[in-house]
C-alpha cells in the first residue's frame, strides 16, 4: 500500500477510536521483560489485587462455579486460568473500571472492584507485565498470536447490540473487533 493510502486509513481508523469513545490502545508499556516493571508490578498485586486472586496469581478455589450469591470467584492469572486470552486493552479497562458493563453483559454481578482512583495506569500496567512474566513461553507467545491485529479498534459493546458481520463477538469480555 502507498504512503497515500496508509495515511487515509490512519485517519479513518483515529476518527472511529475517537468516535467510539476509544483512545490508543491501553496496553502500550507493558513489558513483561522489563524488570523494573515487573517488580513494581509485584507490589502493586500483592497489596491490591492477592487478596482474591491469590499471592501466586491462583485465584479462587472452583473460580469456573457460580457462588450462592451468582458470582463468579476470582480468576487465577497464572498459565491455568484465562487472563492470557484476554487482550491487554480489556484487562487494563477491567482493573480500571471493574467488571461491569460495557466489559460484561447487562446485569452481570462482579466483585471486581474499579482501581481508577486508586491506581494509576501505570500501575495497572506494571501489575499485568508482573502477571504477563509468570506465563511459560508458551502461554506467553499463545497471548502474543491472539493480539488485534493492526488496523482493528476495539470498544465496548453496545447494550443488545448485536455484533457486525464478520466481527467476534468477545461473549462475556464485551468486546468486539471491528475491521477498519
Amino acid at each position: 500500500m502507498t504512503r497515500a493510502g496508509v495515511l487515509p486509513g490512519l485517519a479513518a481508523a483515529a476518527l472511529l477510536a475517537v468516535a467510539s469513545g476509544c483512545s490508543a490502545p491501553d496496553d502500550a508499556g507493558i513489558e513483561p521483560s522489563d524488570r523494573g516493571q515487573v517488580a513494581r508490578g509485584e507490589v502493586v498485586y500483592g497489596q491490591h489485587c492477592a487478596s482474591c486472586h491469590g499471592a501466586r496469581l491462583e485465584g479462587q478455589p472452583d473460580w469456573r462455579r457460580r457462588l450462592p450469591n451468582g458470582r463468579l470467584p476470582a480468576p487465577p492469572h497464572d498459565a491455568s486460568g484465562h487472563t492470557w486470552h484476554h487482550r491487554d486493552e480489556l484487562l487494563v479497562a477491567i482493573t480500571r473500571e471493574g467488571m461491569k458493563p460495557p466489559w460484561a453483559p447487562d446485569g452481570y454481578q462482579s466483585d471486581m472492584p474499579a482501581f481508577a482512583g486508586v491506581l494509576g495506569d501505570d500501575d495497572i500496567r506494571a501489575v499485568l507485565a508482573y502477571i504477563q512474566s509468570t506465563w511459560p513461553d508458551d502461554v506467553r507467545g499463545a497471548a502474543q498470536a491472539d493480539a488485534r491485529p493492526a488496523g482493528a479498534a476495539i470498544r465496548p459493546r453496545r447494550a443488545g447490540a448485536a455484533a457486525p458481520p464478520g466481527t467476534r463477538r468477545g461473549g462475556s469480555r464485551g468486546f468486539e473487533n471491528v475491521p477498519t
